[in-house]
């Protein structure tokens, strides 16, 4: 994500590398550095020049501290800027309402259906909501299956009229069959086009003045740059939305929409999504992403991501088998679970500071667990349970099963039990081996 810009940027601060302060010469060099990395991002050339215009007059504003270089001085500037242009702040998210109606807007192909879903369920886990799905996409061929196989995966209800042809009252009877049974959010998935065109306008316009919804939100291909901007600046021409949605963070993303979107159309950015896992789904923080930008990591993310498939209860089953040197195969395997649960691999891997740049170049596949998987899947509940069990015969058997070469699974073992070891040995030391380290666990 942004790996292009990231590295661009970088580029432009080594101009001040070295230097002992900020001068009118460095700073034009890296500024014009910058604005050319944005560009090269698709952020508008009139956007670039005024983010640059913005950075130039405070670095050369600034008084440089001795602790400070004049590298790590524009660093901070630039990350300041980019903060701002992304909205500052986390935007409030209106759930207000009996029932509150969210519309989701945007182009075929944006991620809408999905993102309906990630929302969904985000309402339902984290927010005690009951929410609504409603199929008001009438066009589109195998939608309505598709969020009614999303609900499904979910745990939330759908609403959905198959012979009906009225989009309109498709979302008015959905709002009355959420009243009539306790749903306190509805969520409503708008059809989409290849392209803006009238009568996409003029369905979701009139979907949004017989519903009244608390939020509108537009969903934004984040891989598609300046063009996506445009589009939202359409759309927010006639819908007057609450809000931006950005899709598909996990792939090739320029950055071009990000930077854009909310200087264009003055409204804020929500959401982030990733990936097609339902829990992919972020509270959009403009400063944490200003960070990931210039390659500083994002922590807050990361841990934030894991607390949501945190469960206390098991937590402290875990903590006890480990403490008592009884960590299995069938816990490995659960906490392999819980981590591909929290979304791509390499993404979540970029937000641990450093380890992003370090790791540009090196392909890591979501299926990167799959092997241990197939290994851990070959064997037997007793075998999962009990290592010391398996035996040259066994690891055989467990090979065949797995289309594993015998040495894979002899590897695989051999670091099971090395980790073990090194538990054992923490579960030696003073409270789990360090300070402070029971209630780290037990958090």
């Amino acid at each position: 994500m942004f790996g292009n810009l990231q590295e661009r940027l970088e580029s432009a601060f080594k101009n001040l590398k070295g230097e002992a302060k900020i001068n009118d010469l460095n700073v034009a060099n890296t500024v014009k550095d910058i604005r050319r990395a944005l560009i090269d991002a698709d952020v508008n050339y009139k956007i670039a020049k005024e983010f640059t215009d913005k950075v130039k007059e405070k670095a050369l504003g600034e008084k440089v501290l001795n602790a400070i270089s004049p590298g790590q001085l524009m660093v901070k500037i630039v990350q300041d800027e980019l903060t701002e242009l992304m909205g500052g702040t986390a935007a409030d998210f209106n759930i207000t309402g009996n029932p509150a109606v969210i519309l989701i807007a945007g182009l075929q192909g944006s991620g809408k259906t999905t993102f309906t879903g990630k929302l969904a369920n985000f309402l339902k886990t984290q927010k005690g909501k009951s929410p609504l799905v409603v199929a008001a996409d009438i066009y589109r061929p195998a939608a309505i299956d598709q969020l009614t196989v999303l609900a499904g995966q979910i745990g939330v209800e759908i609403y959905a009229e198959r012979e009906n042809n009225n989009a309109v009252a498709i979302a008015q009877n959905a709002v009355k069959h959420a009243k009539a049974n306790n749903k306190n959010v509805v969520i409503i998935d708008t059809a989409g086009r290849l392209a803006v065109d009238e009568a996409m306008m003029t369905e979701v316009a009139n979907i949004k003045a017989a519903v009244q919804p608390t939020e509108i939100l537009f969903v934004v291909d984040s891989m598609t740059g300046q063009d996506a901007v445009n589009t939202a600046k359409a759309f927010n021409d006639r819908l007057d939305f609450s809000g931006v949605v950005l899709t598909k963070l996990d792939g090739d993303t320029r950055g071009g929409a990000a930077l854009s979107i909310k200087y264009t159309v003055n409204k804020p950015i929500k959401f982030a999504s990733s990936g097609e896992k339902m829990e992919t789904l972020d509270v959009f923080y403009p400063e944490r992403m200003a960070q990931r930008i210039l390659g500083m990591g994002d922590i807050a993310s990361l841990v934030e991501k894991a607390q949501r498939q945190y469960d206390e209860e098991q937590a402290k089953k875990l903590e006890k088998k480990i403490r008592k040197n009884q960590f299995d195969f069938q816990d490995f395997y659960d906490q392999l679970q819980q981590i591909k649960k929290m979304g791509n691999l390499k993404d979540l891997m970029g937000m641990i500071p450093g380890v992003g740049k370090a790791i540009k170049d090196i392909d890591i596949s979501d299926d990167a667990f799959k092997g241990i998987e197939a290994i851990i899947s070959s064997m037997t509940l007793e075998e999962r349970s009990n290592p010391d069990l398996i035996n040259p015969s066994r690891r055989n058997r467990i090979a065949k099963g797995s289309g594993k070469k015998l040495e894979e699974v002899n590897a695989f073992i051999k670091q099971f039990e090395q980790m073990r070891e090194m538990m054992k040995m923490m579960n030696k030391m003073p409270m789990g081996g360090f300070p402070g380290m029971k209630g780290m666990m037990r958090r």
